[in-house]
């Protein structure tokens, strides 16, 4: 997926199966993240919000409802294109939850 959005032009994104962090521990993703100042794009809900919530400071994070190539893809550019009439989507997801619904919605809060 990351690959794909690079190639749009519009944004630089990497996937952990890309630079060698495939199977690591969900606290080194974000770690990793925080670092490298990226939002985390992910699936797994439970997980993540849990270890955003407690972050400080945060770019963001994105929970997708689709974990299925190319919907998930879709599904990303869709969050990303809803952002974008809001403004900077990189402004926006600083400490913030953008979760995608079932039902094609986009819900922005704040997280922590």
């Amino acid at each position: 997926m990351a690959l794909a959005l690079v190639e749009t032009g519009r944004f630089d994104a990497v996937q952990s199966t890309h630079i060698g962090r495939s199977g690591q521990r969900d606290d080194s993703v974000l770690a990793f993240c925080l670092q490298e100042d990226r939002v985390l794009v992910t699936h797994n809900a439970v997980d993540f919000r849990r270890l955003v919530a407690a972050t400080e400071l945060h770019p963001g994070l994105i929970l997708l409802t689709d974990s299925a190539w190319p919907a998930s893809l879709e599904e990303l550019l869709a969050a990303l294109a809803w952002l974008e009439t809001r403004g900077d989507p990189a402004d926006l997801l600083v400490n913030h939850l953008l979760e995608a619904g079932r039902d094609g919605c986009f819900r922005l809060q704040p997280l922590p």
